[in-house]
């Protein structure tokens, strides 16, 4: 009897315990920013974006050369997000941006974070934020950004070993978190920076996505599946 009366306190401890806090947010109904059949949400450079097999195409050519980044921009605006995708990139360097600004209508000008991928082997992954500060992370880095602009950083994987699983010419999946004032990328589900980002004035809330094509030498890049999943706290 005495046993009983012991287990019958622990089950009503347990449940009037309240539910554990999910810190992370929990995840609304996914959207998809592509049909896969033409660019229909999405506005930019009707020279350089275009759709074929299914995927949104960036390219440069000898006759369609560009003299500044463009972008291709969905104009929703979203805060907190799980977005996922896949890239293949042939030559040059684009990237995603979240939480960004039209800075130029006219010209497809975007600022803001962005989640970076390039046909070299350094800066695939990396948190850059176009027209604002720069590289916020390299890859492997875990960076606290303070309030003032100081960053501490500390280093939990290498460039070398991020790129050993990113596949050259071939698609990839890449993943973006952006959480309050946490951010993540993960390509082909390898973390490859983890950053929470405080500075005041400086750190973005909210904003639209756009897709890059870099100025410079010819190059395609390739997106598709691209699904974003609201965070709800």
């Amino acid at each position: 009897m005495y046993k009983k009366l012991i287990y019958l306190s622990l089950v009503v401890m347990v449940a009037c315990q309240p539910a554990a806090k999910n810190t992370s947010g929990d995840q609304g109904e996914s959207i998809s920013l592509f049909n896969g059949k033409n660019l229909d949400g999405w506005r930019g450079d009707s020279r350089i974006w275009s759709v074929e097999d299914g995927a949104i195409v960036g390219r440069t050519t000898d006759e369609n050369q560009i003299d500044h980044n463009t972008f291709l921009i969905y104009e929703k605006p979203f805060s907190d997000f799980e977005l996922t995708f896949q890239y293949k990139i042939i030559g040059g360097n684009s990237g995603v941006q979240y939480r960004a600004k039209v800075l130029d209508e006219s010209e497809f000008v975007v600022g803001g974070y962005q989640g970076d991928m390039e046909a070299g082997t350094n800066y695939s992954g990396i948190l850059y934020e176009e027209k604002g500060r720069g590289i916020l992370a390299q890859r492997g880095e875990k960076v606290m950004i303070g309030a003032d602009g100081e960053k501490t950083v500390e280093q939990f994987s290498t460039s070398e070993a991020i790129q050993a699983k990113i596949n050259m010419e071939q698609w990839n999946s890449y993943r973006i978190v952006a959480n309050g004032e946490h951010l993540q990328h993960f390509i082909n589900d390898n973390n490859t920076i983890d950053v929470v980002d405080k500075e005041v004035g400086k750190r973005a809330s909210s904003g639209i996505f756009a897709l890059q094509v870099h100025k410079g030498p010819n190059m395609k890049v390739f997106y598709k599946d691209i699904v974003l999943r609201p965070i709800v706290k």
